[in-house]
């Protein structure tokens, strides 16, 4: 092991370790952060992020809310999408799986970079898609322009263009609550569509694995015992799947906070910041603004994110049957303890 061990450390955990440095410095990214001649700053650039006022306080979290939204639509929306798809391809009655499997699954296989350039040319002003939102009478360009969110705008749809006083006062992490109560964008809902569609795929696969290790036997045992397609899935399947459902949404929450690529090559952050995300403004404020002190902290603040949401995540879906407890699908066999 000790071969393994020494690369991880070399090229894993050195760089982590340089990098926090860097993140207690004011280093402007000439010369080595390493010397003397970089001035350290200690917590300043994380204090600056959560109770410094100012603009970057107000970026980060700006960005924080709209990956907010993206996290809660993204995860649930590609983990029952994968999972409907497996089901799909691994129902007995469907002719031509290897096609449909490769159909699935060839998004995911393609290049994120190649394919948001496509999305991108989808829905520029002269794109396929505002040309089919002309025809339905919808200005397109002025739509996905338009910097307020989509519940902003379902609401001054109905009239209500003035936020109730009871939102506008301050409301958490520097941001009002009408502005956390906003909604994704019209242009990020773009990029959720082109990311579910893209890795779906993936986790299809991780479904349809652990689905064809589920024993046929309990499938017909449930059938025997009078219980109908939903109640076996509910109350078989899903709880013999339960590792690879926590991998998928273990996975999808990581690669959904760390999201990056199809917001720097669609949007970079347009329109008024509410495609702006943690991960792509620490590389627009150490690469663009050369603040590498305040970039890494924002990078090591987006690690603490991801590594509590995936401790929330396992305690939540922990598997309860390794306590002793019967699952409550399995019935009591009578005469039996």
């Amino acid at each position: 092991m000790a071969p393994v061990v020494l690369i991880l450390g070399l090229f894993l955990l050195l760089p982590i370790l340089m990098a926090f440095w860097v993140s207690l410095t004011d280093w402007n990214g000439q010369g080595s952060p390493f010397t003397g001649d970089v001035p350290f700053v200690g917590v300043e650039n994380y204090t600056r992020l959560f109770t410094a006022d100012g603009l970057a306080r107000q970026d980060f979290m700006t960005s924080l809310r709209n990956n907010v939204y993206y996290v809660a639509i993204v995860v649930p929306a590609q983990t029952v999408l994968a999972l409907l798809l497996a089901v799909v391809v691994n129902s007995r009655m469907l002719k031509g799986k290897a096609f449909f499997r490769t159909a699935f699954y060839f998004p995911s296989v393609t290049s994120s970079v190649a394919i948001s350039v496509v999305f991108l040319f989808l829905f520029a002003n002269s794109g396929a898609v505002n040309a089919l939102l002309g025809i339905l009478g919808v200005d397109g360009p002025q739509w996905f322009a338009d910097s307020r969110g989509v519940l902003h705008l379902l609401l001054g749809g109905l009239g209500v263009d003035t936020p109730p006083a009871a939102l506008t006062g301050a409301g958490a992490l520097g941001l009002s609550w009408w502005d956390w109560l906003a909604g994704p964008s019209v242009a990020m809902c773009s990029i959720i569509t082109l990311v579910v569609w893209t890795t779906s795929g993936t986790f299809m696969l991780m479904f349809l694995a652990a689905l064809q290790n589920v024993p046929e036997t309990l499938d017909e045992a449930g059938r025997l015992d009078g219980a109908n397609r939903w109640q076996r899935f509910r109350h078989v399947t899903l709880p013999m799947i339960r590792p690879t459902l926590f991998l998928v949404l273990t996975l999808g929450l990581i690669g959904t906070w760390q999201v990056f690529d199809q917001v720097y090559v669609m949007s970079q952050g347009n329109p008024a910041k509410t495609t702006l995300t943690p991960a792509y403004l620490s590389y627009r404020t150490a690469f663009r603004d050369f603040e590498y002190g305040s970039g890494a902290a924002i990078s090591f603040v987006l690690f603490l994110i991801i590594i509590g949401f995936t401790l929330v995540q396992r305690q939540v879906l922990r598997d309860r049957d390794g306590d002793g407890r019967r699952p409550r699908w399995r019935r009591r066999v009578p005469g039996r303890r």
